[in-house]
């Protein structure tokens, strides 16, 4: 990988305030995903300016970016030619209604994405951010269906541990249990099937076994449900923040022979694997070996520097929404924000840098490494899995290897992982029981050793935490 980022991106600001003040400020935030009884007692670490795989809080200290934002600062941060991009177009046009005219950058980067798309996945709609694109693309199947006058095939089937977005449809296609527990969801339209994890596969079955097992819930679930009732299967390459769960082998090419068998569109969920996460542009085809109906993707496509975020259409059923008898029918779909010049200006940018930085290339070699100096912390006695492909990785913390058990959110393992590790200089993304790292993809192999001997101490000190406090003791290893 060739860097020619030599010159960092100033932060706009040197000074600011100091960080108490920061916080009272930033108690008129309602940040995602808040606990409103714990709202002003939890400390946030405020993050003032970053440089390629780090960040730097309010007092200072230079952390490791471990979740890459939110994975999506591929190319890690200030970088000043997104930045002059960025400036570049709002000098020239910083918006105009997408509704009936087009703009360039907007008009390139289709072009552009479409270049790199599996199969015909040729024709883009541009939107605001991941759940968004998930929306979009859902409310296309309908509106798919009903040009061709199939009004009752409008059901999605998607899976547990899968998430999908925070917009009403998106998020009631999401299956991570935790999320659904205070607010309403689309169920009539919605049906879950069990998670591809293979870790938590029963006692004794084979990895070959369980994904027979997958293969035959959601062909049974197609039929139960009725093949001309079922609309879509949405599913994510890999489930991100489900816990980086990496289905078995072969998974995504068979749920795809099963949908062909049943006339059901496949939906790849790519907001978090395209754009280099897993070393190229999209993973569906090059990693898994499959061309969907429809790609969803954000996150990557502009680094995180601008929301941003697009749906890829197969030529096949635009051709079959726009033949003679559906003259005049209208996809009443879109956004305010859809096909944004700025934002555009910058995933245009971003896809040069991808390219001309080696990135994809990049991403490849140094993918296996991370991956393997991950593996190294299944030595830990609380350790029960480490999982991921690329640079997306899950370290999932449990009661004991055997009994595989995950430690509930009474023992406040993810967190306080978290915590151990920003006194070292590094952040994990917790959940619950487990530490998500993707970091950006600028990453080199002493950074990653770096990282990992970070995690290890912060992952060490957690556990002491739990032995003084007499929730864990290592003789439940063998229990």
């Amino acid at each position: 990988m060739s860097n020619t980022n030599t010159e960092a991106l100033e932060p706009a600001s040197t000074s600011f305030p100091d960080t108490d003040t920061i916080l009272q400020r930033d108690e008129y935030v309602i940040h995602p995903w808040e606990c409103f009884d714990r709202r002003h007692l939890d400390s946030r670490t405020v993050i003032t300016h970053g440089e390629g795989i780090y960040v730097y809080d309010s007092e200072g200290n230079r952390l490791i970016d471990g979740p890459g934002g939110m994975w999506c600062v591929n190319v890690g941060h200030g970088r000043i030619e997104l930045a002059e991009a960025m400036a570049e177009q709002a000098r020239q046009l910083a918006y105009y209604s997408p509704w009936s005219l087009s703009n360039v950058p907007a008009a390139n980067l289709a072009r552009r994405i479409a270049q790199h798309t599996p199969g015909d996945l040729n024709n883009i709609f541009f939107t605001t951010g991941g759940s968004t694109a998930v929306d979009s693309a859902l409310r296309f199947v309908a509106f798919y269906n009903n040009l061709l006058k199939r009004p009752e095939k409008k059901l999605i089937i998607s899976r547990a541990d899968a998430y999908h977005g925070s917009t009403y449809l998106a998020a009631s296609c999401s299956g991570k249990a935790r999320d659904k527990n205070y607010l309403d969801f689309e169920t009539r339209l919605i049906h879950h099937l069990s998670s591809p994890n293979p870790y938590r596969r029963v006692q004794g079955m084979s990895v070959e076994a369980f994904l027979d097992e997958r293969i035959d819930e959601l062909e049974s679930k197609i039929l139960e449900l009725g093949s001309d009732r079922v609309a879509a299967f949405i599913a994510e390459p890999i489930l991100a923040s489900g816990g980086v769960i990496v289905p078995p082998p072969g998974y995504h090419g068979r749920c795809l022979e099963v949908c062909r068998r049943h006339d059901v569109l496949y939906i790849s969920d790519e907001v978090v694997t395209a754009f280099g996460r897993l070393g190229h542009m999209f993973a569906s085809e090059t990693v898994f070996d499959i061309v969907p109906d429809i790609i969803t993707c954000a996150k990557g496509i502009t680094s995180g520097y601008i929301p941003l975020g697009a749906v890829a259409i197969s030529d096949r059923l635009i051709s079959e929404v726009s033949d003679n008898e559906n003259r005049g029918a209208t996809f009443a779909n879109g956004f305010t924000y859809s096909g944004h010049p700025v934002a555009c200006a910058v995933a245009l940018k971003n896809m040069d840098i991808l390219k001309d930085d080696g990135l994809l290339e990049h991403v490849q070699d140094i993918g296996p490494y991370f991956q393997q100096q991950l593996a190294t912390l299944n030595d830990l006695p609380i350790v029960g899995d480490v999982r991921g492909m690329g640079l997306m990785a899950c370290v999932e913390c449990v009661n004991s290897k055997e009994s595989r058990m995950p430690l509930t959110k009474a023992y406040d393992i993810g967190n306080r992982i978290d915590a151990h590790c920003q006194q070292l200089g590094l952040i994990v993304r917790p959940l619950i029981n487990m530490c998500v790292i993707s970091p950006p993809l600028v990453i080199n192999k002493e950074q990653v050793d770096t990282l990992v001997a970070l995690l290890r101490k912060g992952i060490e000190r957690a556990t002491d935490d739990l032995k003084m406090e007499g929730l864990w003791s290592a003789s439940e290893v063998i229990a």
